[in-house]
């Protein structure tokens, strides 16, 4: 079996628990909040009349949120179960986004659409061996001029738990509970690759964008580690040595 195969069984086993925890707030969304934090809405800007593909989307809450700020969706997960998922919201809601199974990199081969936007975001890169791979689907899915906006962990977060900083091409394979907060003891086996910024920003560069800004934040919007406090509502710290750590960094790049 190979490491996608066995993420994407991980994924699949987790994706009931995950529409039913507080954590997504599944009802919330319908009832009309939005699923996106101000680091992502405020970085990327108006949507409305453009298209907008979300690599990695599991089960759409993100994707239908831009949808309602009036881009044409398209999203992609790994997962079936989390895409099975995102259809039901999507008739649900009366949106008209799309959403197609498949990893990241068969669906770079198996589609040529090009949009006006590509998003990825929060805990989505890990799961990749190959950021050269990453880069060149968000390059040939992006129109001339189009803008790649992510808002992704940052890395050190990693280090401090253990995990290695500098990239490997064999993955670290541990077993996990999910972060949810109804989740229970059983825990599913996962393989995660680390990916330090400069290798993003190397990885984006030599596919043909050209970055435009990159941002570090002392806070996650998503209460989803161990040992963080909330140092204002929804901004969630780690402290290392009594100093805030980075928790999150965003990038925001065109195509040349």
């Amino acid at each position: 079996m190979s490491y996608f195969d066995t993420n994407k069984n991980s994924w699949n086993q987790r994706v009931e628990t995950h529409f039913n925890s507080k954590f997504y707030d599944v009802p919330g969304f319908l009832a009309g909040q939005t699923a996106l934090n101000p680091i992502e809405i405020e970085g990327l800007g108006s949507v409305n009349n453009k298209s907008l593909l979300h690599l990695q989307c599991h089960f759409g809450l993100d994707s239908l949120s831009w949808a309602r700020m009036g881009a044409k969706v398209t999203g992609v997960d790994i997962s079936d179960a989390a895409i099975a998922k995102a259809r039901e919201l999507n008739q649900q809601t009366g949106l008209d986004a799309e959403f197609i199974c498949d990893d990241v990199y068969g669906f770079g081969t198996q589609n040529t659409q090009q949009h006006d936007i590509v998003f990825t975001s929060y805990g989505a890169i890990c799961w990749l061996p190959d950021l050269t791979r990453w880069a060149k689907v968000i390059s040939d899915h992006l129109m001339e001029g189009g803008t790649f906006y992510m808002a992704e962990f940052h890395p050190i977060l990693d280090l401090l738990a253990g995990y290695p900083y500098f990239h490997h091409s064999e993955p670290d394979v541990a077993m996990e509970q999910t972060y949810t907060e109804n989740a229970d003891d059983s825990e599913h086996e996962f393989a995660v690759w680390a990916h330090p910024i400069s290798d993003v920003i190397v990885a984006l560069v030599a596919a043909g964008l050209r970055i435009e800004q990159v941002s570090e934040f002392d806070y996650s919007p998503y209460d989803c580690f161990a040992g963080l406090t909330e140092s204002q509502p929804g901004r969630f710290q780690l402290l290392h040595q009594g100093h805030p750590a980075p928790m999150v960094y965003s990038i925001n790049a065109t195509k040349r």
